[in-house]
C-alpha cells in the first residue's frame, strides 16, 4: 500500500479532511494499511507548486518515492470572472515522474510547473474536472485510493504532452514559513555572476523594495539585518534563496522577512534590482 500525501487549500479545515479520509478509505481494499498526510497550502497555484516541488525534492532524496502518491487540489479558478456551471474547473492530470511518484489533481495554473522537469509520463482524466463542489472528496479519492493499491492501469487515462503543463518563469515568493522566512523560487545559480557574498543590493516585492545584504546563511549577517541567503528548500547543490532577518526573538518587536515586505502574498512576483 503507497502512502498519500494531499496538499491543498482545503487543509486547514478539519472536517475537509475527514470526509476526504472517509473517501478515500472506503475504495481501498485493504484500508487498516492506510497512510494519508496533509499539507496545507493557499489558494495560490505557485504556492502549491512550490510545496510539491518541495516533497518531491525530499522524497526522492530520503524517502520512499516508489510508494508514495501525492494528490493537489488547489483550483481557485483563475481562468474566468464568468458564472461556472457544475464547479468547473481545470482538467484532472494523473502523472508519474521520473522516480515513480505519481502525483494527481487538477492543471490549474502553476500547480505542476516547477516539477515540469522532472515528469516521464503525464495522463488526462476526462470528465473529472467538473461535477461536484468538492471534487477531492466526490472524484478525486477513487483515483487516490486505485494509485495506493497500484492500479493505475484501472484508470480511464489518456497520455498528453507535458507541455499542456505551463513554464513557470521569473521569480516569486514560493512559501512564508513560521518564522516569517520568505522562501523564493529564486536559486544560487540565478545569482551566479550577479553578487558576492556580503555584497548588498535591491529586492522589490510588491510596492517596496529593501536592501539586503548576500549571505552564505541566514545567521550569515548580524542580528536585525535583513538578508538573502542558501535556504533550505530546492535542490542540495542548487537551493531556492530566502530572505529574512536574523532574530534572537526577544526582541521587542522581532520583525523578519515577511515583516519587513509588509506581509507580502505567497506567490507575489520578486524584482531583483542590481545597479
Amino acid at each position: 500500500m503507497k502512502r498519500l500525501v494531499v496538499v491543498s487549500d482545503w487543509v486547514n479545515d478539519s472536517l475537509t479532511c475527514a470526509e476526504f479520509s472517509s473517501a478515500v478509505l472506503g475504495f481501498l481494499n485493504n484500508p487498516s494499511e492506510t497512510k494519508i498526510s496533509f499539507v496545507s497550502s493557499t489558494p495560490s497555484t505557485i504556492h502549491t507548486s512550490f510545496l510539491i516541488n518541495q516533497l518531491v525534492e525530499v522524497e526522492e532524496r530520503f524517502g520512499r518515492p516508489l510508494e508514495t502518491v501525492i494528490l493537489q487540489n488547489t483550483d481557485p479558478r483563475i481562468q474566468t470572472d464568468e458564472p461556472v456551471e457544475k464547479a468547473q474547473g481545470a482538467k484532472f492530470l494523473v502523472i508519474r515522474l521520473q522516480s515513480g511518484i505519481y502525483l494527481c489533481g487538477p492543471n490549474a495554473g502553476y500547480d505542476f510547473s516547477m516539477i515540469k522537469d522532472r515528469i516521464d509520463e503525464v495522463f488526462v482524466y476526462e470528465g473529472f474536472d467538473k461535477g461536484s463542489q468538492f471534487r477531492s472528496r466526490d472524484l478525486y479519492s477513487r483515483i487516490c485510493a486505485h494509485l495506493m493499491e497500484a492500479m493505475e492501469d484501472e484508470l480511464d487515462l489518456e497520455e498528453v504532452a507535458v507541455d499542456i503543463i505551463p513554464d513557470l518563469r521569473g521569480f516569486y515568493i514560493g512559501h512564508i514559513d513560521n518564522f516569517g522566512n520568505i522562501k523564493t523560487t529564486i536559486t544560487k545559480e540565478d545569482l551566479k555572476g550577479k553578487v558576492e557574498y556580503r555584497e548588498i543590493f535591491k529586492v522589490k516585492i510588491g510596492k517596496v523594495i529593501k536592501k539586503v545584504k548576500y549571505v552564505d546563511n541566514l545567521f550569515g549577517g548580524v542580528p536585525g539585518e535583513l538578508v538573502i541567503y542558501p535556504g533550505s528548500s530546492g535542490k542540495k547543490d542548487n537551493p531556492y534563496l530566502e530572505i529574512s532577518v536574523w532574530r534572537h526573538f526577544n526582541e521587542k518587536k522581532p520583525t523578519t522577512g515577511k515583516d519587513e515586505f509588509l506581509n507580502p502574498k505567497v506567490g507575489t512576483k520578486i524584482d531583483l534590482l542590481f545597479e
